[in-house]
């Protein structure tokens, strides 16, 4: 084999060590452990809400300690300023000149906590960050770290001095994951890793966890974009974003309900997404299963429902969940 191609049966290994590893930490959140995963292979960011103590922080924090990457937790208030984040010119009187001070978001992995309790200004600073992988601050502009995931947290209660996210700002996460509630027999499991890890911290006995350098993550990166992807599957997945935009030729009533569908960036990005959990399930093949499998978290915050939708208790994830009913399987 060419020393430079990449021994995607270890990377296998890694990967499946890194998701058994989070599993046996984050209970019971098998889904948000695998859209993490998915982030972090189809280079995308993540958003994820839940109701507060769901784990999404946990979750989003144990990924960063498995991976050999510096991180940064910006807890996102009412009061934080754009440069809280992207960092400021300082004035240096000795040298006569301004140094920029690099904030938080010049960090390869970000946690953005509570994304939606900043002002829109905030917000938009992420922007430019999420979608072009750069920050400009006066008249200097700054690359970010080649591996680059924001990762955002919100709760969907507590509305109240919260700051809706705009569809611009949507549109940059890869997918927008929601959980739940755990089952029962899992929570009694969650209570027993939470006595164990108190006991250790404790003592003082917590065990170093394993770190995935990143030559590994952008290794795996380049095996997911050489699955194989039939062409049949892939006029699919189009067609599943072209419904969208033109749902009438399936549904009149479902057209009516669907203000605006999902852009180009959602066909790349459901391609991407599928790629990753294939390659993740350990194939060289896309299938259809992959792409359904993705598609409500891919797509829920790029279809938009009507006022008419709205009133009727529609959302985004509904009317994905009905083009997946009506598009037909290749």
């Amino acid at each position: 084999m060419d020393s430079h191609e990449p021994d995607v049966p270890a990377l296998h290994d890694a990967f499946r060590a890194l998701r058994d590893s989070l599993a046996a930490e984050i209970v019971g959140q098998q889904a948000l452990v695998e859209r993490l995963l998915v982030a972090l292979l189809a280079d995308g960011h993540l958003l994820v809400e839940g109701a507060p103590g769901l784990a999404k922080t946990s979750a989003i924090r144990a990924l960063a300690a498995r991976l050999d990457a510096d991180f940064a937790r910006v807890q996102f208030t009412p009061d934080l300023l754009p440069a809280d984040l992207t960092g400021t010119e300082v004035w240096r009187p000795g040298d006569g000149r301004f140094e920029f001070q690099p904030g938080p978001i010049f960090h390869p992995l970000l946690l953005a906590d509570e994304i939606n309790r900043a002002p829109a200004k905030v917000q938009s600073a992420l922007l430019e960050a999420m979608g072009e992988r750069q920050v400009t601050v006066g008249r200097h502009t700054y690359p970010l770290p080649e591996l680059f995931l924001v990762m955002a947290t919100q709760n969907p209660i507590e509305q109240e001095g919260t700051f809706p996210l705009p569809e611009a700002q949507l549109d940059r996460f890869l997918m927008h994951v929601r959980i739940g509630y755990p089952a029962a027999d899992t929570e009694t499991e969650i209570l027993r890793i939470a006595r164990d890890r108190a006991r250790a911290q404790a003592t003082a006995t917590t065990a170093p966890v394993a770190r995935m350098p990143l030559a590994d993550v952008f290794a795996a990166r380049a095996a997911v974009l050489d699955l194989h992807l039939a062409p049949q599957l892939e006029r699919y997945l189009v067609e599943l974003v072209l419904a969208s935009r033109d749902a009438a030729r399936y549904d009149e009533g479902l057209a009516r309900r669907i203000a605006w569908g999902a852009s180009p960036r959602g066909s790349i990005a459901l391609e991407r997404c599928a790629r990753a959990r294939a390659w993740l399930s350990g194939r060289d093949f896309v299938t259809p299963d992959d792409v359904r499998a993705v598609a409500p978290d891919v797509l829920r915050h790029r279809v938009l429902p009507s006022y008419e939708a709205i009133a009727e208790g529609w959302d985004g994830g509904r009317l994905v969940a009905e083009l997946l009913e009506r598009v037909p399987l290749p």
